[in-house]
């Protein structure tokens, strides 16, 4: 059963989310030969203030 996590900024719509998922799922099952309904995806929506890289944070 594949599991994907996206972490991403918070902020996103409810049809990005539909779409990203739906893709998602379309690819996973395309790479490993699995049905859709095998498929889990989970959204973490990360404060841009709560990210940082190299040492610096993105948000204020």
């Amino acid at each position: 059963m594949p599991w994907i996590e996206v972490k991403w900024y918070a902020g996103r719509d409810k049809a990005t989310k539909a779409k990203t998922m739906e893709l998602l799922t379309k690819a996973m099952c395309e790479a490993v030969g699995c049905k859709p309904e095998a498929v889990s995806v989970v959204f973490y929506d990360i404060e841009k203030y709560n990210w940082g890289q190299a040492g610096k944070p993105y948000g204020n």
